[in-house]
């Protein structure tokens, strides 16, 4: 060991695997090899977390992110601009493409109107900070039959408890985690948990939803059917507005009608829309009183 003199500068130290300590003492080392890391819950969440970000099943991580602490069937992730309209960022269930063939018709019927997290968010005003609120709603406390039947009755669900965030900016959303039968209530443990880790998850969100690919509305509909939609999505949009039902395209597509309607709605959501009206907007033609009835 040797002691650095006042005002002596050392080169490149981490280089040369030098550590200097408070006291300005040089002591040399080995590289250390580390082997298998006892890691903690938090860093593992953390870390799961991490890498869901920006990816395409981001909601599907979010389940198994979680999955250790905070069991779940389902999870969604829907957004509220400052313009008031609603955006499907993502969803997953442990059973197969449920919860995006709910979100789908979740849009559609305009459930998301309706939906006390969206009409809660809404209310709320932004402040300096980034606000957050735990909520949680059983299936009976949804008024609306249709709205109950569907995103809770025929997906077996029992409850939701969700982290409501409002970011200075005024951007909202809220990301929820589901329960159905096989599960047991949401408690106590579980309302502390969302609490103790509402910074870490409304931090991997918003990072998500600021990286991820978002539909760009400002250029021209056809390099948007190039550049943002799969091959299957782009057939599902030219059998739309050549007039077909989304039935009629399934089988001109030769896939099945639960098939087409989950492309016609990642089709929807990579251009930002979600009706066909709104798709006719987007092409400049607009929409009439006359325009054929859009089927499922």
């Amino acid at each position: 060991m040797s002691k650095i003199k006042h005002g002596e500068i050392v080169e490149n130290a981490l280089c040369k695997n030098v550590l200097i300590n408070e006291d300005g003492v040089t002591q040399r080392m080995k590289p250390l090899k580390l082997g298998h890391v006892q890691t903690s819950a938090e860093a593992e969440l953390a870390t799961a977390l991490m890498a869901a970000i920006g990816t395409a099943d981001f909601a599907a991580r979010l389940l198994s992110a979680v999955e250790p602490s905070l069991p779940a069937s389902h999870c969604t992730v829907f957004a509220l601009r400052s313009s008031g309209r609603v955006e499907a960022i993502s969803s997953a269930s442990v059973i197969g493409e449920a919860a995006t063939l709910t979100a789908v018709e979740y849009m559609r019927m305009g459930f998301d109107q309706q939906d006390s997290n969206m009409v809660w968010l809404a209310k709320r005003k932004p402040g300096k900070k980034t606000q957050m609120w735990v909520a949680h709603q059983f299936s009976d406390e949804v008024a609306n039959e249709a709205y109950r039947l569907l995103c809770y009755g025929e997906n077996g669900i029992r409850e939701r408890l969700s982290l409501r965030v409002v970011w200075p900016d005024g951007y909202r959303f809220a990301v929820s985690f589901y329960r159905n039968f096989s599960f047991p209530d949401f408690g106590e443990p579980d309302f502390d948990w969302m609490a103790r880790h509402s910074s870490l998850l409304c931090a991997a969100v918003m990072r998500h939803i600021q990286i991820a690919p978002r539909p760009v509305l400002d250029i021209p509909l056809e390099a948007q059917l190039t550049t943002k939609l799969s091959g299957r999505e782009r057939q599902i949009v030219a059998h739309i507005l050549a007039g077909l039902t989304t039935k009629e395209a399934a089988h001109e597509m030769g896939i099945s009608a639960t098939t087409a309607l989950t492309y016609r709605y990642r089709a929807f959501q990579h251009l930002g829309i979600r009706s066909h009206r709104e798709l006719m907007v987007l092409l400049g033609t607009g929409a009439t009183s006359s325009d054929r009835p859009r089927k499922a």
